[in-house]
């Protein structure tokens, strides 16, 4: 009897430390293939100094820092340095403008498995071309068309930015030789050459808020061009708008702008590379909920950020954000264990199922293992 006693009581142990070493090999081997901890610091990079993308970044960084997470920022010549950044691994996340991929594919090397991927339009950005209205005749009407600025010194910001591309693009079907355009040392000098006079106009993609935009917009002297073939552009182009900046918009109490002008529009996006942690993407949109979903010039309350996105594949997380909003358990838990669960619970709930059995089975071990001993 003794021997049976001991025999059931070894077994039960055997078999207790095989199911619980089974329960720890088994999180072991999820925690390093389901990775459910982020990292806690990554590079972005943003724009021009004192430019919209830059602004854009910063209303990010409060955001995860709440959650633990940092953000580098990498301030940047624009759209252009930015993919080539994002391509190159350099950065894991950035602003990419609409139209700065000319004819590259978006997809990488790699079209089954692409290197990048869009969490979302975040803002529209339109074309604004400031023009010296000193370099118009006393008689001469406003221009309203690229054609018309022919024989004009045109800045374009500075190479690496997405101005440039965008416009050799809109030029070469619009009549406007390429010669035209220059490209400057950044955005800041080009509208410090603007006003001084050293250039005719310039060009720059930006959201209307970005400092510089606004600045240009209320200097005497400084015109801006009206694109009375916008919505033309935009049935060329996919990733144009047509827009309008309406009457009084600027200062309604100056009455500026004194007439509606005409724009086009590209939309910015929120690029990521690929194997970043779903969990910081999903953090990303959160934030970017909170730093675009505000009501401007151009856009409704909550219009962005939005899944339309005509040059990028949509990452699943983004998908998975604008379709169910933002995960479940993250509105009731810290966000790290809301993380963990959501990623561990396919494996959480099997072992949960194979220890409800070891529960039952432990405590008569014990009961069997203390009566032994007496």
């Amino acid at each position: 009897m003794r021997f049976e006693k001991f025999t059931a009581l070894r077994a039960g142990w055997w078999t207790t430390a095989l199911v619980l070493g089974l329960a720890v090999g088994a999180l072991w081997a999820a925690n390093r293939w389901l990775q459910p901890t982020p990292d806690k610091r990554f590079v972005m990079a943003t724009g021009p100094e004192r430019g919209a993308y830059e602004e854009f970044a910063r209303r990010y960084q409060p955001a995860l820092a709440a959650h633990g997470v940092t953000i580098e920022l990498r301030r940047t010549q624009g759209s252009g340095e930015n993919l080539a950044l994002l391509r190159e691994g350099q950065v894991q996340a950035a602003f990419v403008q609409g139209g700065v991929l000319g004819d590259a594919p978006p997809l990488g090397s790699d079209e089954d498995s692409p290197a990048l991927l869009a969490l979302g339009s975040v803002a529209v950005e339109p074309l604004w071309v400031f023009y010296r209205e000193d370099r118009l005749g006393k008689r001469a009407p406003r221009p309203d068309s690229l054609a018309a600025l022919k024989g004009w010194r045109i800045d374009v910001g500075p190479p690496g930015g997405g101005t440039g591309p965008l416009l050799r693009q809109l030029a070469a079907v619009s009549g406007l030789p390429a010669d035209h355009l220059r490209s400057g040392e950044s955005t800041v000098q080009g509208v410090v050459d603007l006003v001084q006079g050293r250039s005719d106009a310039l060009a720059m993609v930006s959201a209307a808020d970005a400092p510089l935009v606004q600045y240009l917009l209320r200097t005497p002297g400084i015109g801006l061009l009206d694109f009375a073939q916008a919505e033309a552009y935009a049935r060329r182009f996919a990733f144009l708008r047509p827009l309008v900046l309406p009457r009084g918009v600027v200062d309604l109490a100056a009455d500026d702008p004194r007439e509606d002008v005409r724009l086009v529009a590209a939309t910015a996006t929120l690029v990521v590379r690929r194997e970043m942690h779903p969990a910081l993407m999903q953090l990303m949109l959160q934030a970017a909920r909170d730093a675009h979903g505000r009501a401007g010039w151009f856009a409704r309350t909550g219009e962005f950020p939005n899944a339309t996105v005509a040059e990028w594949p949509l990452a699943p997380e983004a998908e998975r954000y604008f379709r169910s909003g933002a995960p479940w358990l993250q509105r009731y838990l810290p966000f790290w264990l809301a993380n963990f669960i959501d990623r561990m619970w396919i494996v959480l709930l099997p072992l949960l199922a194979a220890l409800l059995p070891l529960s039952r089975v432990l405590p008569p071990i014990v009961e069997l293992r203390l009566r032994s001993r007496v």
